[in-house]
């Protein structure tokens, strides 16, 4: 299982990436995980947008599902004609909120191009993959996943805060992508995001292999947020997410 950061920035694209979105292959299969504003276009340095087997929305926040847009318009009207229906996996409401991000009629909306399915709980077969999702604490309906392939897994958090479930959802996994909004100080919000150090925590309680900080909100010192989830007693390796890092688990 291969996995490759497409887009790492947390609430906006920043400068040096498109918000979140995640590659992850296996045995020729592409899985899309998150497809946040900007995302579409770094996908393209590393798979074709007709290569694509299915997209995972973890919730309907524009920083991670908003380029659903644009890459309806990719497939529908590509110059050889209308490409498959593609599989997409969301919450409730996917593909009403799409059709009103670009201002389609209800019916037919985007459902002749993609193939709308509700996100169950889990475990159950994407592809190749195994696929578990589990509810997070967010201001709206949102899901983090865990994935596994021939004995190896991925934990990604999507947007939460503080989660025992989340914990749970990534033990032992082999690479936890985690978001770390927030640099500690006063007056956080709870149950929006978790800060650096707290993805450490979180890390250090699921015992996961590796830990790659994301959802890097750009007006954040990110080398602050990296020494913040070192101090937090994780003993893994630990690194600032990257747009074209890949991981090989």
């Amino acid at each position: 299982m291969r996995v490759t950061v497409i887009g790492c920035s947390g609430s906006f694209p920043g400068p040096d990436s498109p918000a979140s979105s995640y590659l992850i292959e296996a045995d020729g299969y592409a899985l899309v995980l998150d497809l946040g504003n900007g995302a579409l276009g770094s996908l393209q340095r590393f798979r074709s947008l007709q290569e694509i087997d299915a997209v995972c929305v973890s919730h309907l926040h524009a920083d991670h599902c908003l380029d659903l847009c644009g890459l309806w318009v990719a497939r529908t009207y590509h110059p050889e004609g209308p490409q498959p229906r593609l599989p997409v996996h969301g919450p409730e409401g996917t593909a009403v909120r799409m059709a009103k991000a670009y201002d389609l009629e209800p019916e037919p909306g985007m459902c002749e191009t993609f193939d709308f399915h509700v996100l169950r709980r889990g475990p159950y077969e994407i592809g190749p993959f195994r696929v578990t999702t589990a509810l997070m604490p967010h201001p709206v309906e949102a899901y983090a996943f865990r994935i596994e392939h021939g004995g190896k897994a991925l934990a990604y958090s999507g947007d939460t805060g503080v989660s025992d479930t989340l914990v749970e959802l990534a033990r032992g996994a082999d690479l936890f992508l985690c978001e770390a909004s927030f640099l500690e100080g006063p007056g956080l919000p709870s149950e929006l995001h978790l800060t650096a150090r707290e993805a450490g925590e979180h890390a250090a309680r699921a015992d996961a292999g590796r830990l790659v900080l994301t959802h890097l909100v750009p007006w954040n010192d990110q080398d602050l947020s990296l020494k913040e989830a070192k101090a937090s007693g994780y003993g893994g390796d630990i690194e600032l997410a990257r747009v074209g890092a890949s991981y090989d688990l």
